[in-house]
């Protein structure tokens, strides 16, 4: 019923998983003033057997990269937690990724700001959303701030499992 309208938005908050106060903050995200020439960031992990996030802007793929759910004392840690984050950011792989799509949301955020848009949402996926894409999304994000963009980190499906 409403799909002329969404494909005129502007903004799309799949809010199926979210609470009100999570819904508030996105919201506040995506129309608290920013300066002219920056983007407001959300870097989002997510787990791919959930469905790929409907708002997001740039989506990429961590399975790429070796699953720690497989290790038994890394399983039940997230990607928060230190001994997953530096298994999942010491792999192969891991810090060319992270220089690349850094990179990639540099041109992008670039593009929008000459375009009028103020936010961008990245999503970075694993399989559960609960190890690789929330240690790279924490990472990204760091990397993010140190350039200044004003970034927020929503892991959309930690704890779902």
């Amino acid at each position: 019923l409403v799909a002329d309208l969404r494909a005129m938005a502007d903004l799309v908050i799949d809010t199926t998983t979210l609470n009100i106060h999570d819904l508030r903050r996105r919201i506040e995200e995506a129309f608290a003033p920013a300066t002219p020439e920056q983007v407001a960031c959300t870097v989002m992990s997510f787990g791919l057997k959930y469905g790929i996030p409907i708002d997001a802007d740039l989506v990429a793929d961590a399975r790429f990269l070796p699953n720690p759910y497989w290790d038994e004392k890394l399983r039940p840690l997230s990607g928060q937690d230190g001994a997953v984050a530096q298994d999942v950011l010491g792999r192969p792989g891991a810090q060319e990724f992270l220089d690349a799509y850094s990179r990639l949301v540099d041109v992008t955020c670039a593009g929008y700001v000459r375009e009028g848009k103020r936010y961008v949402t990245v999503a970075i996926g694993c399989t559960g959303g609960r190890h690789r894409s929330v240690a790279l999304a924490e990472a990204l994000a760091s990397r993010l701030r140190r350039e200044g963009m004003p970034v927020s980190v929503m892991h959309r499906d930690l704890g779902r499992e």
